[in-house]
């Protein structure tokens, strides 16, 4: 039975903060509105600006050091140190059974064999690592991420070392700062491994600016034409092949839940301005979302508490509620030998959810059936919010495009090659009126009205069938798997939950994990060198811009 009191205290009462989210969200709009953001190449960023890790917002954060947040490696996993959790390589190194370096060069080996078929980075900073790894073994443990390698996701800067977007407008760009949350993971003890391939922009899965595709999906490494998930495709396909222990993604409309139900990771998109976006090359003010790409409930805890908190370079950090100990929150409860869920939950399930005969909809149905088993989980069916379609549909959605336009207008109107395919999704904001721009912020409203008085009156967390709505209205949401397809394709689900529950959300999904083994499965090994690699390399198709429009974010 647990005994930590702090283990099993009630979650936050969220009351409070439904009104004070929907005050938050109209700031936001209205701030999109005004034009509030500028990238980093026409702010002259290179100029000897302080970055945002050079304040408080940096520091070490001892809460994340408690025991919860270390976990005995499985015995099968003892002698292959990629194939644990964060959790499990933090245990090793505090009991000293491995250092930093040789974990660091564990990764650095499956990169030389495997890079080559998986092409997840854009750069790995080998040396780079190594010197931080062996740096990081004289000096004090700095807690469970004290020399965790790392996956960074080319929009985020990284002092002094290219930062792209995966885009010829950033090509060149080198900022001289860190992103506050890379300064944050790496003031925990986190080594950067390497930079990863991602959508032009964030936009869809990676390609090359011309949409030539690159990054395979880690689970068929020999068929580009499955999906690997976009637009944080390069950290999700380096952590399920093991090239790195956890990573780092943005979402705006599904980057972190779509490649981690891709490839059977669990990502954590959390709540609007839970994570600082300073130092993040923007595609949309109101819809950016931080967070990680991580193997199971507990590693994700432990990279968004690393991340996540105020930051006097962002404001939509500032004035929420604090961090809840996700870590704990991410560890299963039992009363004696019999697992409870954390708090009396009650799991929404919108309508059509698991109907059907599908592979998906046979896994969601199994899903369902294991959450009903656990004391404590309660399944309810929850409707639609009226109007849902019309509000969640592509007319809606496409509110966004202005202010991806916005602060890219210098270059659209003198560089339009600089967006490579990608440029009708820019010119399309640039287009779109400001009547149905100042109308689709309203509606914006009145969907974070609906959803939060029509389902959430009856649920705790809800199922979803796509990550846009609550991408859009900034709530949390969670991908994890939950089976695999006859061909061996990992199956996915997404829950979302109430401003600022987190906590609540990998309490469900660290239940769910100690019922299931999916998040264990990693995926076999692809060819390693020689002419197998160069072929599972070889060309691998290209999107068109029309392909591009239709599947961007």
């Amino acid at each position: 039975m647990t005994t930590d009191n702090a283990l099993d205290q009630q979650p936050l009462d969220r009351t409070i903060d439904r009104r004070a989210f929907l005050a938050r969200t109209a700031a936001l709009a209205a701030a999109a509105s005004a034009g509030t953001v500028v990238l980093p190449g026409l702010a002259g960023v290179a100029a000897a600006a302080p970055g945002p890790n050079s304040g408080p917002a940096a520091k070490f954060n001892p809460e994340l050091d408690k025991p919860a947040a270390y976990n005995k490696p499985r015995a099968d996993t003892m002698s292959e140190p990629t194939e644990w959790t964060v959790s499990e390589a933090a245990w090793m190194i505090r009991q000293k059974k491995i250092t930093p370096e040789e974990l660091v060069k564990a990764y650095l080996d499956r990169i030389a064999a495997y890079e080559p078929t998986y092409q997840a980075f854009n750069l790995v900073l080998a040396e780079q690592a190594v010197k931080a790894a062996k740096q990081l073994a004289n000096r004090p443990h700095r807690g469970p991420l004290h020399g965790i390698p790392l996956a960074i996701k080319d929009n985020y800067f990284t002092e002094g070392v290219p930062t792209t977007a995966n885009s010829y407008l950033f090509k060149d760009f080198v900022p001289p700062y860190d992103a506050t949350s890379v300064a944050k993971l790496v003031a925990q003890g986190g080594i950067v491994l390497g930079k990863t391939q991602m959508g032009p922009l964030a936009t869809t899965r990676a390609t090359t600016p011309n949409g030539e595709i690159t990054t395979v999906n880690a689970w068929t490494p020999t068929n580009p034409a499955t999906n690997p998930g976009g637009s944080s495709t390069g950290t999700a396909t380096a952590v399920a092949g093991r090239l790195a222990t956890a990573g780092t993604g943005t979402q705006t409309g599904g980057s972190i839940t779509a490649p981690s139900n891709a490839q059977n990771l669990t990502g954590l998109k959390p709540t609007m301005g839970r994570v600082s976006l300073a130092g993040i090359i923007p595609l949309s003010y109101t819809r950016d979302h931080p967070g990680p790409l991580a193997r199971d409930a507990k590693d994700a805890a432990i990279m968004l508490m690393a991340m996540a908190g105020e930051d006097p370079a962002d404001p939509r950090s500032e004035g929420l509620p604090p961090v809840p100990n996700l870590i704990n929150a991410a560890t299963p409860r039992y009363e004696g030998n019999r697992l409870r869920m954390r708090w009396k939950t009650r799991i929404g399930v919108l309508p059509g959810y698991a109907d059907g005969t599908s592979e998906t909809a046979r896994a969601r149905q199994a899903f369902l059936a294991a959450l009903a088993e656990i004391p404590d989980a309660t399944l309810v069916d929850v409707p639609y919010p009226d109007d849902w379609d019309l509000l969640t549909g592509t007319a809606f959605n496409n509110v966004r495009l202005p202010e991806r336009s916005e602060p890219f207008m210098p270059y659209l109107r003198t560089d339009l090659k600089g967006f490579g395919v990608s440029l009708t999704g820019w010119l399309q904001g640039a287009m779109l009126g400001a009547n149905a721009f100042i109308t689709g912020q309203r509606a914006k409203l009145v969907l974070l009205e609906r959803v939060l008085d029509q389902i959430f009156s009856g649920c705790d967390v809800v199922v979803q069938t796509s990550p846009t709505p609550f991408d859009a209205i900034g709530l949390p949401e969670i991908g994890f798997p939950i089976g695999f397809t006859a061909a061996g394709v990992p199956i996915g689900t997404i829950l979302g939950g109430l401003p600022y529950a987190e906590d609540r959300l990998l309490s469900v999904v660290a239940a769910y994990q100690a019922v299931s083994d999916w998040h264990w499965r990693r995926p076999p090994n692809p060819p390693a060198g020689g002419a197998q690699a160069r072929t599972a390399a070889g060309s691998r198709g290209r999107l068109t811009a029309e392909e591009v429009a239709e599947l961007s974010q």
